[in-house]
């Protein structure tokens, strides 16, 4: 566990999925096209009116530095921590931080913290509460084997950045392709070519959860329940016109002439397939932790055959893992996106975890615009 200069006091931790009054207020980390389309929680009239006198600057983010190896999974993992934190970040490479600890430390004003990832995430916690990183997800990990709970998670991406094309797509629906003048979304043209890498991206994703699910998950549950997992894997294929259709869809719409009739009938039979595609998923989602994902418990797999399971499960999400781990990533809540970077930690050796955690690191400060990973790390295998 290592040592910590500062005892914290102990809270009655949140529910690993707490109740949200308003999902649009959740933190997450999103890319620029999102911003337009999310709403933010305050009046659309806040502002609308000059103020009389200027507003007050806003109060500089508080200075929290990081010091550690660049190369060690910890320090990378406790930098994407970071990332959620309302904190400016100085990191400082150093292969032996000078406070005499071998793991990653922080200091913040006088307090200087070391020890495991869980000791200097609850100390970020208390320091700044929103949003929480921690919240009770040891105990949910126990309790639901490990190929589960990464299933799940990336069921909660999946269906967030279903949700979210879906409101883009009435948006731009009920605009009929016109650009609504926002330079970050740039001309009505450039605005529907975002979209088609924003779906080419999901569509990618849910391509190789499906191909996950049926290589590696659903052959162990079958020996449970045979005949069980046939319905599924055949809704899978069922699904696949309608995604290739929605991909062809947006290719068509792009040459065609913004805010033309048959740009606009386009864009609505756009939407109403998006939609179609949601709620399909969306239940199938469902169906699949209802009823099958926890006879996984039947199966009696250890813990050691559970976390080599779900390094299997890696191993064939491979664009997933890589250059679209930001993206899958921002579909996640701060405390699901932790706990999942917990269990590739549990389930892959330390070279692999590592190169994930900088990958992502390095993605979210542009440092890896060609979008081309180092894939030897990423898809090393446990020797």
């Amino acid at each position: 566990m290592g040592n910590c200069s500062k005892t914290l006091k102990k809270t009655n931790p949140d529910k690993f999925y707490p109740k949200i009054d308003s999902p649009d207020q959740v933190h997450r980390k999103t890319d620029s096209s999102d911003l337009v389309y999310r709403k933010t929680g305050q009046s659309d009239t806040f502002n609308r009116f000059p103020s009389p006198s200027p507003l007050p600057s806003p109060a500089p983010a508080p200075v929290v530095r990081l010091y550690g190896s660049p190369s060690s999974p910890a320090t990378s993992y406790i930098r994407f921590a970071l990332l959620y934190k309302p904190v400016t970040l100085l990191f400082v490479p150093s292969e032996t931080p000078d406070f005499g600890f071998e793991t990653p430390v922080i200091q913040y004003g006088s307090d200087v913290i070391s020890g495991s990832s869980v000791t200097i995430l609850r100390y970020l916690d208390a320091k700044f509460p929103k949003p929480m990183l921690l919240s009770n997800w040891n105990a949910y990990n126990e309790t639901m084997p490990v190929v589960v709970s990464a299933t799940v998670l990336q069921h909660k991406s999946l269906v967030w950045h279903l949700e979210r094309m879906v409101r883009w797509g009435e948006d731009l629906a009920a605009r009929g392709g016109r650009s609504k003048g926002d330079p970050v979304m740039g001309s009505a043209r450039m605005e529907v070519k975002k979209y088609g890498k924003s779906y080419s991206q999901l569509l990618e994703v849910m391509l190789e959860h499906a191909q996950m699910e049926e290589k590696i998950v659903f052959p162990i549950l079958e020996r449970e329940d045979r005949g069980l997992t046939k319905s599924v894997n055949e809704e899978h294929a069922r699904d696949l016109p309608l995604m290739n259709g929605i991909k062809e869809d947006i290719k068509t719409i792009i040459v065609l002439d913004s805010g033309s009739s048959s740009c606009q009938d386009a864009l609505f039979s756009l939407s109403t397939r998006i939609k179609s595609l949601q709620e399909k998923c969306k239940q199938h989602f469902e169906e699949e932790e209802r009823g099958i994902l926890p006879l996984m418990e039947a199966a009696e797999l250890t813990q050691g055959q559970q976390e080599r399971l779900l390094e299997q499960c890696l191993d064939v999400m491979p664009s997933t893992h890589s250059h679209l781990l930001k993206f899958f990533m921002e579909g996640l809540l701060p405390q699901e996106a932790m706990l999942y970077l917990d269990l590739i930690t549990r389930c892959t050796d330390k070279d692999r975890a590592g190169s994930i955690y900088r990958f992502l690191v390095e993605e979210h400060h542009g440092k890896r615009n060609d979008g081309k990973p180092t894939m030897g790390l990423l898809l090393k295998a446990k020797s």
